[in-house]
């Protein structure tokens, strides 16, 4: 099973637009999903996250916010397997 990422964003935050397009060129090379969930859709999330995004998430480890941090990510992925 592939290891699942959740990536908080916002809607036309150009840093989060970055921060999808970066993992979509990862998936090319290592075996991952990812999902985004938009913080302004639930209050909780809005108050956990808001001022990080994009938050990049696998399980309950944060691993990078603002931009990816490619190190920590591929770290996290082996991590998970």
């Amino acid at each position: 099973m592939k290891p699942r990422l959740t990536v908080y964003i916002r809607h036309g935050c150009h840093l989060c637009e970055d921060l999808l397009q970066q993992l979509q060129v990862l998936q090319g090379c290592h075996e991952f999903e990812y999902f985004a969930v938009d913080v302004d859709a639930d209050p909780v999330i809005t108050q956990q996250y808001a001022a990080l995004i994009p938050v990049v998430v696998l399980g309950d480890r944060h691993i990078c916010h603002y931009f990816l941090d490619q190190a920590a990510l591929l770290q996290a992925l082996a991590d998970a397997c």
